[in-house]
């Protein structure tokens, strides 16, 4: 597995905007708004494919970003409840239309994104080096900041 980057992490991020308004938000009506995944849900079977194919991805991308197993489930929770509406006729084709399920999973992942502090370097490395101590003492002092993230382990 090739090493990670900050760069990557941040592909990650943009990548998963892109299809948080593509799946939830091509039309906009104030606060609501419908994208692809509210669209397709009315074509059988296109919509559950759609589905089940962007949280699959989304999922993907939390993996490759290291995200916390708590971010990683309730990702897949959002997602299961999308493809789970999306299965019952017409009702549940009309939950799905406003069910915001990929937007839910993408701000979940871009959130431990923001809340991680990146390291580009193995844990290892930076224990030995003695700068384990002093990314430790960065998140303490960043309230906004929750974990270390080593990209290189």
């Amino acid at each position: 597995m090739a090493r990670r980057s900050i760069t990557d992490i941040e592909k990650i991020w943009s990548n998963v905007e892109g299809i948080k308004k593509l799946s939830d938000r091509v039309i906009g009506i104030g606060p609501f708004g419908i994208g692809m995944d509210g669209l397709l849900t009315w074509v059988p079977v296109v919509g559950t494919v759609y589905t089940v194919g962007t949280g699959a991805w989304l999922v993907m991308q939390a993996v490759r970003a290291k995200a916390s197993p708590a971010t990683l489930a309730r990702m897949a929770a959002y997602m299961a409840v999308d493809t789970a509406t999306g299965t019952v006729p017409i009702a549940g084709d009309v939950v799905d239309t406003f069910f915001p399920g990929q937007l839910l999973a993408a701000k979940a992942l871009q959130k431990d994104i923001e809340t991680s502090h990146w390291v580009e370097d193995s844990e290892a490395n930076a224990r030995a080096s003695g700068d384990h101590e002093r990314h430790l003492e960065t998140v303490r002092n960043d309230k906004k900041l929750r974990r270390i993230v080593y990209l290189h382990d």
